[in-house]
């Protein structure tokens, strides 16, 4: 059933890249993406052959899915009450639906999915439901995912989706997500890799009223990572939160894309930033709220708040802001700094070492959002894998 919905999706994904070819400078979104790097990944073949990654034992209650690039064959799964498999009526309806909405169906990295992916996992969820845990891995070459989630009416879901890559490869991942009406989604999505390896990740969230979505990020030890969550208010009167954590090293490049657009009254939204920059790596962070004449009484609030870790890192910061109506509560920010001296003074003068002081403030710094990522996460301890990353 997938592939006959995928072979058109990926026909004209391989048209529109030939027709675009590789993104360049002139485009704004691209500006100060290393290029080069982006080409490599677009020569990687097709994962040949899969890596089996020593996985934690998941949480009590936890459904683990695990998604390789290749088609799964699920006819033995066990789904629990209020999961349900989208049925070939429904994929053909939703399938890109998303990604119109949220204006990004013909994004390159959404095109350089459509072309390569052959794997898709479409969900219902219905009611309150076990948290769901998606590790999303591979081996050599190009792994390309491909999910859709429809939350209905009130559904409840803690979804944490899990990146792991090693080696020269790359990983291209497309979620869509539609909330329906008073239903909520808390959505984490920890990626880690050994910093040879790329990851190209697109999110498209579409909220009904009253639903609620918490979109948790930290993403660390890519060669290249560009992550881009993009969500759409239908109807307003939703409530979003984006809360991510970025750490680069070495030479690696990561870049995090948000855009959140209202189109109804009285959103609220709330967006918190990290970016950790240590070697000669580089960190992006280009955050756009739309607030256009019909989303009066939207509250919406963007804070970038970044960390250089030594004289050769570089971290690029641009909220942006776009409001139309009047009656809005809105405001966005961003600091760039190093660990603060009295904060190390004060930890070296309570006999605690250098680096061990420099260590504990950055731990600090991270578990701000570490500590909201979805329940599933404490089996991965995250805070404990973002560490080690700085060390490599």
């Amino acid at each position: 059933m997938v592939s006959s919905v995928l072979a058109p999706v990926q026909e004209r994904g391989r048209a529109a890249l030939e027709r675009l070819g590789l993104p360049t400078r002139r485009q704004e979104a691209w500006r100060l993406t290393d290029l080069k790097r982006l080409a490599a990944v677009a020569a990687l073949p097709p994962c040949s052959t899969s890596v089996r990654h020593a996985l934690p034992a998941p949480s009590e209650g936890v459904l683990r899915l695990v998604l390789d690039g290749s088609q799964p064959s699920l006819e033995g799964q066990v789904w629990p009450q209020g999961f349900s498999l989208l049925n070939h009526a429904d994929l053909e309806q939703v399938l890109g639906q998303i990604l119109d909405h949220c204006g990004c169906a013909e994004a390159w990295p959404v095109e350089f999915n459509h072309a390569s992916s052959h794997q898709l996992l479409a969900l219902r969820i219905h009611g309150k439901v076990p948290p769901l845990e998606l590790v999303l891995s591979g081996g050599d070459g190009l792994v390309a995912t491909r999910v859709i989630l429809i939350l209905d009416e009130k559904a409840d879901l803690d979804l944490l989706e899990v990146v792991l890559a090693e080696g020269v490869s790359a990983h291209s991942h497309v979620i869509e997500v539609h909330i329906g009406q008073e239903a909520e989604l808390r959505h984490g999505f920890l990626a880690t890799a050994d910093g040879q390896a790329s990851l190209l990740a697109h999110l498209a969230v579409e909220q009904a009223p009253r639903s609620r979505y918490a979109f948790t990020s930290v993403v660390t030890g890519w060669s290249l990572g560009r992550i881009e969550p993009r969500v759409v208010q239908l109807e307003g009167q939703a409530e979003t939160t984006l809360k991510g954590l970025a750490m680069s090293s070495a030479e690696q490049q990561l870049a995090t894309h948000t855009a959140v657009r209202f189109d109804g009254p009285e959103g609220e939204f709330d967006q918190l930033q990290k970016c950790l920059a240590s070697g000669q790596s580089h960190t992006i962070f280009n955050g756009a709220i739309d607030v256009p004449r019909v989303a009066q009484r939207t509250n919406a609030a963007q804070l970038s708040r970044n960390l250089l870790l030594s004289g050769q890192a570089r971290v690029d910061t641009k909220p942006e802001l776009e409001i139309v109506a009047d009656d809005v509560r809105c405001a966005h920010g961003a600091t760039v700094s190093q660990l603060q001296e009295d904060e190390l003074f004060y930890l070296q003068s309570r006999g605690i070492g250098a680096s061990d002081a420099a260590a504990l403030l950055l731990r600090g710094a991270c578990q701000e959002v570490i500590e909201q990522l979805p329940s599933p996460a404490q089996a991965w301890q995250p805070l404990n894998r973002v560490m080690e990353s700085l060390d490599r």
